[in-house]
């Protein structure tokens, strides 16, 4: 890798939740590393806290100790308002389900992180726009989200994450509910946009084919990461 420290470093972190009364440890202690350009698998049981680890790598849960480096930087020291700033401008998500806003259409929804962001509207079309011909969507701009199907969805969903060119994309079973042909697809475009474009990508799976090509994988086992290569 050409980065002279890693792009995330993840350092002891632990994070525990209230259920019913009763404390339940999810993450103990998780250390990992993630470079510039890295692909990386988040692969383990259900339950054992893979999407909570990509919530606190994404900044959406903080940690009750440990902590998260960005570039050698502590983000978890910031306020709320500039680490919501931190996340708009720098990590993508891509879900399971796609959350695009019904009410718009794909390049509306495309646009969100960049209205939020505070550019203005050409400016924002003009990146969303580049972003969808990216991923394959040129000719489905206009489309309401209940006319796209679900592959097209979460491409649009791929877009928006990416409209900002962020340092990071994490993507949380984000093929979980399409059909494995459709599936392939999104797989697909995730690798070539790694490939062509450089894209860092953390992604928890519970599909090993997709784990499987990617650059690397780590295994959650009782609240730890296990590096399996």
């Amino acid at each position: 890798m050409n980065s002279q420290q890693p792009l995330i470093s993840v350092i002891g972190v632990h994070k525990s939740f209230i259920t019913s009364g009763n404390r339940v440890d999810v993450l103990q202690g998780v250390s990992l590393e993630i470079e510039q350009g890295e692909m990386v698998a988040i692969v383990g049981a259900s339950g054992v806290g893979k999407s909570t680890l990509l919530h606190v790598l994404g900044t959406l849960e903080r940690p009750d100790s440990g902590d998260v480096l960005f570039k050698g930087k502590s983000v978890f020291g910031y306020d709320d308002e500039r680490l919501a700033s931190f996340r708009n401008q720098t990590i993508g998500f891509v879900f399971q389900f796609h959350h695009l806003l019904p009410e718009f259409d794909a390049l509306e929804n495309t646009m969100m992180p960049a209205l939020i962001k505070g550019m203005n509207a050409k400016e924002a079309s003009e990146l969303a726009e580049a972003i969808l011909v990216r991923v394959g969507m040129k000719h489905r701009f206009r489309h309401q989200v209940g006319e796209l199907s679900g592959g097209e969805q979460q491409r649009v969903a791929v877009a928006r994450s990416l409209v900002l060119k962020p340092s990071v994309l994490l993507a949380d079973e984000p093929t979980g509910n399409l059909d494995t042909k459709t599936g392939e697809t999104i797989h697909d475009l995730l690798i070539s946009l790694n490939r062509d474009d450089g894209v860092t990508a953390v992604i928890v799976t519970h599909n090993m084919k997709l784990a499987e090509r990617l650059s690397r994988q780590v295994t959650l086992i009782d609240g730890k990461t296990v590096p399996v290569n």
